[in-house]
């Protein structure tokens, strides 16, 4: 298909652009952020993904950066939109940028040549946005028609934040959704061609259920992660049980499986709240009321003050404590900070009176902008660790899984632990006061606090 060109240099766009190089296609990366172009033709990634910094040094002979959307439309027989579509403030999706990008691609197809050019869209619309919003614009402002003089599909993405090369470069299956023929069959045969005879399955539709699947699995899995946690809740208050134990036997049931079924302090990040607010908004403009999207995320909300509560079951007041928060990005191998559990997490520990300290091996220049000088800001584990009166682990970065005892012993003022990601095994920290979400009262432990203010608390007091 020649160059393609790929429509904003965000999360998707780079990591689309990264492996369709690394695969031997000439990819141009439009973005009207200037100072974002400039640093990825400099080499440098403005965000952490793991691999993509090298990926991206491997293939630089292959892609090129500018601010034209129409230079890098006139280059190319086929454009991924893959620009950002924020939510408003009333959770409905922001489709101005992408109304916006194809606007300007509509134009710079008047001037081209004859070839029929293949426009996907990969940014994440609400059902009908591609046929009824996208393509009457791309077709007034290209004075061609879709099916005709251009093609046009929609393909959601399914990259994971952490794990989004390997999603790209071997995902589990390919959804097209196509608003002419032709565009599905070359976008079929491009992806044929990309993954050499190794396909995954690839599934043609209309570009409206295209738009569907991208919201029913992201709400699934954010449903499976707020269930989970509703049922935490119920092992939290019965003697003897943990929810790992429950999670990992429910798992292995091949109609649920285990992904997902992880409890902690809830899910985050730019795509699954974004996208289960749009989902349900677009189902009360078609007249649905949803029951279980507004729920799934009110269970989210509850469990960034859970691990505040179990903080203050431990020392009976978080007023004028230092709390040592272990992480900020919503999830590992990331330093993106939207829609993270630790920015609410540091909010009810404020209000509670608390001093917080903040440690992540990624993001602590993403939490220096947004934060400022609401929290401290702790060079390494240990320093975030020294004289706090409780340690809340947030995000289960590897770096944290070498966390003991005897650390927390030795720096700590006192030794309490709250686990928000269960990632420890209680066992393990014999003499630290330690709770974690879903994890029941042990019948018959005892934890001594070695304190300057108390000697012993019982680490299975009630919540």
């Amino acid at each position: 298909m020649g160059t393609v060109s790929v429509v904003g240099a965000g999360y998707v766009g780079m990591v689309s652009a990264a492996c369709l190089a690394e695969r031997g296609h000439d990819v141009t990366v439009a973005d009207k952020n200037t100072a974002r172009i400039r640093l990825l033709g400099e080499g440098k990634v403005p965000f952490y993904e793991p691999g993509l910094d090298d990926l991206l040094e491997r293939s630089r002979s292959r892609i090129s950066f500018t601010v034209s959307t129409r230079n890098a439309v006139e280059r190319s027989d086929l454009t991924f939109v893959s620009v950002s579509t924020p939510s408003r403030k009333d959770g409905a999706i922001d489709l101005s940028q992408i109304r916006s990008s194809v606007r300007e691609i509509g134009r710079a197809l008047r001037s081209k040549s004859q070839v029929k050019h293949l426009i996907v869209v990969r940014s994440t619309v609400v059902p009908g946005t591609t046929w009824h919003v996208i393509r009457p614009i791309l077709e007034r402002a290209s004075g061609l028609r879709v099916g005709e003089g251009l093609s046009l599909a929609m393909q959601p993405e399914f990259l994971s934040q952490g794990n989004a090369i390997e999603d790209m470069l071997h995902p589990d299956r390919i959804v097209i959704g196509e608003c002419d023929n032709e565009a599905g069959d070359r976008l079929e045969t491009f992806y044929k061609e990309f993954h050499a005879g190794n396909a995954p399955p690839i599934l043609r539709m209309n570009s409206t259920s295209a738009e569907v699947v991208k919201y029913a699995a992201n709400a699934f899995l954010a449903m499976k992660v707020s269930f989970v946690n509703e049922i935490a809740g119920i092992c939290e208050r019965l003697e003897g049980v943990d929810v790992v134990r429950v999670a990992e036997a429910v798992g292995l049931d091949s109609r649920i499986g285990g992904r997902f079924l992880k409890a902690g302090v809830g899910f985050g990040g730019s795509c699954l709240p974004k996208d289960i607010r749009a989902l349900d908004a677009r189902a009360e403009e078609l007249r649905f009321r949803s029951f279980l999207l507004p729920a799934i995320l009110r269970v989210n909300d509850r469990q960034k003050r859970r691990v505040v509560q179990l903080a203050r079951r431990l020392l009976g007041s978080l007023k004028g404590k230092r709390v040592a928060l272990l992480g900020l990005s919503f999830k590992p191998d990331t330093d993106d900070m939207r829609g993270a559990p630790s920015v609410e997490i540091i909010g009810h520990l404020r209000r509670a009176g608390a001093k917080v300290v903040v440690y992540d091996p990624a993001a602590m220049q993403n939490a220096r902008g947004l934060l400022g000088g609401k929290v401290s800001y702790a060079a390494s584990l240990r320093e975030c660790l020294r004289a706090a009166d409780v340690c809340i682990v947030v995000t289960e970065w590897d770096e944290f899984k070498a966390l003991s005892r005897d650390v927390l012993i030795s720096e700590m003022n006192r030794p309490v632990l709250v686990d928000g990601r269960r990632m420890y095994d209680p066992e393990d920290f014999a003499g630290v006061a330690y709770a974690a979400i879903g994890l029941g009262p042990m019948s018959g432990m005892t934890c001594h606090i070695p304190c300057k203010e108390r000697s012993i608390r019982q680490f299975t007091s009630r919540a």
